[in-house]
């Protein structure tokens, strides 16, 4: 797929039958304009974080090749986010779903607004084990490989949601 570039996606969500959410976000991303979905993870469980009082999340990571700029897919992100209802209140608040740009190809990003790779992603087991799952031999640039970051994340692993799995 030539001028398409290899982008890693976090998806989560809380609210409102989180797999269900999650499923219809996959869907979404298969549907972005110059876009093809190719891969994704099995579904996580995990503990909410910052805001502790608050249902615990369903993870997952998805890869895609496509045409669109980071910032242009942001927009699409936010967009997709949106039609499933997110609403932004306060810092780590509960959320019908939520989207975030992990890696995009290679490149190293600090913009208003945007910053790639993610820059929490490298501490959080929830996003982690997924892209762990769909691309073992990851490398995240600026820090080290995936597996070198899963094995210092002291003791912290989503519960993987063995029979949750969706197909497009």
């Amino acid at each position: 797929m030539e001028n398409y570039n290899q982008v890693f996606i976090a998806l989560g969500s809380n609210l409102k039958q989180p797999c269900t959410q999650i499923q219809s976000a996959f869907h979404a991303l298969s549907c972005l304009p110059n876009t093809h979905f190719l891969k994704r993870s099995s579904l996580y469980k995990s503990a909410p974080v910052g805001k502790l009082d608050q249902p615990d999340f369903i993870n997952a990571v998805a890869l895609i090749k496509t045409k669109l700029k980071p910032h242009d897919l942001m927009i699409a992100l936010l967009k997709i986010e949106n039609n499933h209802g997110r609403k932004r209140s306060v810092l780590n608040a509960p959320r019908t779903l939520d989207l975030d740009i992990l890696l995009y190809e290679n490149i190293q990003l600090n913009e208003t607004g945007l910053t790639i790779p993610h820059p929490r992603m490298t501490e959080r087991a929830f996003v982690l084990y997924p892209l762990l799952e769909i691309s073992p031999d990851c490398y995240i640039p600026g820090y080290t490989s995936i597996n070198k970051l899963v094995k210092n994340l002291s003791g912290q692993k989503p519960e993987k949601f063995v029979n949750k799995t969706f197909s497009l």
